[in-house]
Order: structure tokens, then C-alpha cells, then sequence
């Protein structure tokens, strides 16, 4: 084990990064489907989902369990296999970075980009509220994931109407932490 551990060590920097982008995001990608189908687990995720404007801040609304498992199921698993302190600590600041950039309200088309890497207009009908954004684009960096499991959908020059979730998640901080765990009434 040790030896693997060095010899992933020992991977140039860019092939490491690249490496724990696609690991993870492998991991992510089934993760975000099943906080959207496990009932208990959509109650942390709504929170997310519960923002009715997308913008760059939209991407940090996140309930602090959903981010420890999300960065225990990803991060700490990089530095078990043995990648470089400095691959582990550049991909946690893009990934950071790149989820402000996914949420956004730039309206742009990014041509070829979109096919190779999740862009705005692609996560935002991850977010919509139309029937058919329900359950698609969970790929947190490469869309590549929801073509191969039959997720994908991004139409050609459409965006959403709208943002949110049916259920009315709580105003406020402490409520918002609490929401998951308080039993929903009828």
C-alpha cells in the first residue's frame, strides 16, 4: 500500500489533479443522485435547492452535514490513496471556486466547454423547476457522467423559468440546520 500511496505521490502534479477531479467527481455524481431519491437525505439537499435565484452565493447554501459527507467521501479518500498535499489543497480550492462559477447568473454560452466540463447553463437546469430538470445534470465537473447514466439534459437555447423546491424550507440559519431533523407535519 505504501508504495502505491508514493507512486500516486510521485505523479506529476497536473495528472494528480486531473486524477482526483475525475475520482471525485465519479463519487459526487452518485452521492448528488442519492441526496435527490433518499427521502431523509433530500431533506439536508433541499436546503440547497431551496434558493429561488440562482447566483454565485447560491452554490454555498449548503447544510453543514451535506458538506462533511460530500468532503468526507472525497477528500479524505485522495489523501488515503496517496495524493500530494498541494494536488489535494488545489483541487478543494477549485472545486470551491468552480461550484460560485456553476451558479452563477452569467447567461453566456461556452461552446465547446459545455460538452467537456459542467457549465453554468448546465447545472442551472440542474436547479430548475420545469418537469423535465427534475433529476438531471447531478455531474458536479464533467458532464461526460450524466450522458453515460442517462441523466443528461441541457436543450439547446433554453433556461429555466424558475428555481426552488415545493416544500417550503425555513428562513434563517439555525432553522435551516435544524430542518432536516424536525418531522414534517400531516
Amino acid at each position: 500500500w505504501s508504495e502505491f500511496r508514493a507512486w500516486v505521490a510521485a505523479l506529476p502534479f497536473v495528472v494528480q489533479f486531473i486524477a482526483i477531479m475525475f475520482l471525485t467527481d465519479v463519487v459526487q455524481y452518485w452521492l448528488h443522485r442519492m441526496f435527490h431519491r433518499i427521502p431523509a437525505l433530500w431533506r439536508f439537499h433541499a436546503l440547497h435547492h431551496s434558493a429561488q435565484h440562482m447566483d454565485s452565493i447560491a452554490g454555498a447554501r449548503m447544510h453543514f452535514l451535506e458538506i462533511l459527507i460530500l468532503r468526507g467521501t472525497t477528500v479524505i479518500p485522495t489523501i488515503i490513496l496517496g495524493f500530494s498535499q498541494s494536488a489535494v489543497g488545489a483541487y478543494v480550492l477549485v472545486v470551491y471556486l468552480y461550484a460560485t462559477f456553476v451558479h452563477s447568473n452569467l447567461g453566456l454560452r461556452l461552446g465547446l466547454m459545455e460538452k467537456v466540463l459542467v457549465t453554468p447553463r448546465f447545472h442551472h437546469w440542474h436547479h430548475g423547476i420545469e418537469k423535465e430538470a427534475i433529476d438531471v445534470n447531478f455531474a458536479i465537473h464533467f458532464p461526460f457522467l450524466d450522458r453515460l447514466f442517462g441523466t443528461y439534459y441541457l436543450p439547446d437555447d433554453k433556461w429555466p423559468t424558475g428555481y426552488g423546491v415545493p416544500e417550503e424550507v425555513p428562513s434563517g440559519y439555525l432553522k435551516q440546520m435544524q430542518y432536516p431533523f424536525v418531522r414534517k407535519q400531516g
